[in-house]
């Protein structure tokens, strides 16, 4: 029988006295987890399970922000262990952000190592190191060497770290000792490669994201290869696990199966075969309901489905659970028989709003194509209408593409949707001229336009608009920050060659670049946009990034901020919001001058930037030594108050650093 009456954040330490949180004012939470971001900690992957990205923290402010500085600069233990074993290989990027609980950061690493840190320091107090690059399995699947965090949970003088490995396990360390706590699972170990509904390969099948620990039970979900060249694929579902034994307690399937809700969505039968629809990232839950809020991502073979007719659910869907149970309470499904790899890529982030005179407990969801959908977080209803609308047919043979996909009415789209002419870069009318014609060379047309076999440009790309950098919510205002990009990618359907998959259509993508390595689409290339969640309306966008020191951009004499078309985050305090932004990427086969001949070193002009979150206008510009990867978190520890945030990766070093007053 397992023990009541625990609890899942630490207890904390006032350190200052910031404006106190009640658990009202943090949507969803318990009064532990609203004292300890008054206390100036940051117990989960968001501040909370909220998934606010939001502290009441004042001690940064308008007026000083200008004086950060870097106070300390932690370097990962991965990279002694790479120098030590070249066949690790690289690690693609260091996007593990730490939790801080009673002084201390807790962090994971890109090879699945596990470490503590003080707070105030940054000196190292114990690592824990799985070795799961001994295994023999080369590189994990997916994303490679990256992880994004590990979970905190505590009962009185029992304080756990959880980790979930880049090769499916499931690790319960001590943490005041960094030990593997022997009564969990096998000497504190748990194989998630184990006791799914068929047999899975590492090699397909890994852990990127933290687990989230409601009600005394660890919910897990995957990282499942997004190819076709293995059939089946792993399924995606979704299991919770005893927090002090590690036992399971239940599993969904996000694949509905023989008998379930959602089954008669998968024609011929296909619910036999299909796999993925996993959540691969962060989760978010309300800690006083037992509710999980689970982003589910496309089913298998991510841009043809003709071996999956039908709707498929709960493929690309937002999904509560019961925590205790694993019952599902309600779904939306966001896209309807998925074709553009648009997975549901960041935390629901739960907000109290107030919309025509009525108090709604609300769940709002971004999304890779460009939208949020806001939902009544208890029911599921929408809290304003969603539009089931026509969309184009496939002219692929044997796809049957969704004729209707869901539009909601409020907010609007966050970013340009679709190919039109009057959205193209026009820095010049010599350039606009030269995006025209590249964009006659392929199938285009509004959201939603299915991929082909001539190539279809999928607006917004596969990486979003929105992804996993998620958004920010200010919970005593209702005001709402995301991160935003303009990253077009073409989709190529075609025909498998012989041994390559047994599917009759493959889908293969590629960045599509604009004139002269330009990106394609006007500017602003990435920019921060504020919403009013009480009345679904945009409230300002701004720029994030120089762009205009691209070298082709600067060669037309523009100085103005253009911004630049990588990942955001945003992290919001009683007193400001605070930015930094990812400086690599990954577009292949640019021109020379262009995007990818500046970001292949994983840095381009890394700063922090504070805002007014009222109006968005820049307070400070802070240089660092390097783009930050992963999000930023801020908390309290020896009177200051500190911004830390992951940099590096491939060829960069792997480091935290923390810059304070």
């Amino acid at each position: 029988m397992r023990p009541t009456g625990l609890k899942t954040v630490a207890t904390f330490v006032l350190l200052i006295a910031p404006a106190a949180l009640n658990a009202q004012t943090i949507p969803g939470a318990l009064p532990e987890s609203a004292a300890a971001l008054s206390g100036g900690e940051w117990p989960a992957y968001a501040g909370t399970y909220a998934a606010a990205r939001y502290s009441p923290l004042t001690q940064i402010d308008r007026d000083n922000a200008k004086a950060l500085h870097v106070a300390w600069r932690w370097k990962s233990p991965d990279m002694a262990i790479k120098t030590a074993n070249p066949q690790v290989g690289p690690t693609r990027a260091n996007e593990s952000t730490p939790l801080m609980v009673g002084g201390v950061l807790y962090t994971s690493t890109s090879l699945s190592e596990v470490a503590a840190i003080d707070a105030a320091t940054g000196e190292t107090k114990w690592v824990f190191d799985p070795k799961v690059y001994e295994n023999g399995l080369g590189i994990p699947a997916n994303d490679g060497w990256l992880h994004r965090g590990v979970a905190y949970w505590r009962n009185g003088d029992d304080e756990r770290i959880v980790m979930l490995t880049a090769f499916a396990e499931m690790i319960a360390l001590d943490a005041r000792t960094g030990k593997p706590v022997p009564t969990f699972g096998n000497d504190g170990r748990v194989d998630l490669a184990k006791g799914l509904r068929r047999p899975v390969e590492r090699d397909y099948y890994t852990m990127s994201s933290p687990a989230v620990i409601v009600r005394n039970v660890i919910v897990v979900g995957s990282s499942v290869m997004d190819w076709w060249g293995k059939r089946p694929s792993p399924p995606g579902d979704v299991r919770g696990f005893d927090v002090v034994t590690g036992k399971l307690l239940w599993t969904f399937h996000t694949v509905a199966q023989a008998g379930e809700p959602g089954v008669e969505t998968w024609q011929n039968d296909s619910w036999k075969e299909a796999g993925n629809a996993n959540v691969w990232a962060p989760m978010s839950a309300d800690e006083e309901l037992g509710y999980l809020y689970l982003p589910v991502s496309t089913p298998t073979n991510d841009y043809y489905g003709g071996h999956r007719p039908g709707d498929g659910l709960y493929g690309d869907s937002i999904v509560c659970l019961d925590a205790a149970t694993g019952r599902k309470v309600w779904h939306y499904q966001l896209v309807h028989h998925g074709l553009w790899d648009y997975d549901t890529p960041a935390a629901p982030n739960l907000i109290d709003i107030t919309v025509a005179g009525k108090r709604t407990k609300a769940v709002a969801q971004v999304t890779k194509q460009g939208f949020v959908y806001v939902f009544d977080r208890v029911t599921g209803e929408p809290v304003w209408p969603i539009e089931e609308r026509p969309v184009a047919v496939s002219s692929v043979p044997g796809e049957r593409a969704s004729r209707t996909q869901p539009f909601p009415t409020r907010p609007a789209p966050i970013d340009i949707q679709g190919v039109r002419d009057e959205d193209l870069i026009d820095l010049s009318p010599e350039i606009r001229k030269e995006a025209l014609d590249i964009v006659a060379k392929y199938d285009h047309g509004p959201l939603f336009t299915p991929p082909s076999e001539r190539g279809a440009i999928n607006m917004p790309g596969i990486a979003g608009s929105a992804n996993w950098a998620g958004a920010a919510v200010d919970p005593e205002t209702g005001m709402f920050y995301v991160g935003t990009y303009r990253l077009p990618f073409v989709v190529t359907v075609r025909k498998p060659w012989p041994m390559e998959s047994s599917y009759d259509f493959i889908g293969e993508f590629r960045y599509l670049s604009g004139p002269r390595g330009l990106p394609l689409f006007k500017p602003p290339f990435g920019s921060m946009l504020a919403i009013d969640m009480n009345s679904g309306e945009h409230r300002w966008r701004i720029p994030v990034g120089r762009g205009e020191l691209i070298p082709s951009i600067q060669q037309l004499g523009i100085r103005e901020r253009l911004g630049f078309p990588t990942r955001s985050w945003a992290l919001v305090t009683k007193t400001v919001m605070i930015v930094v932004q990812s400086g690599y990427f990954s577009a292949p086969r640019l021109a020379p001058g262009s995007l990818r001949r500046i970001a292949d070193l994983n840095n381009f002009d890394p700063h922090l930037w504070v805002y007014d979150k009222t109006s968005g206008e820049m307070l400070a510009e802070i240089a660092l030594p390097a783009n930050a990867v992963g999000a930023p978190i801020t908390y309290m520890a020896g009177g200051k108050q500190y911004i830390a945030f992951p940099v590096g990766g491939g060829p960069l070093v792997e480091e935290l650093i923390a810059v304070s007053l």
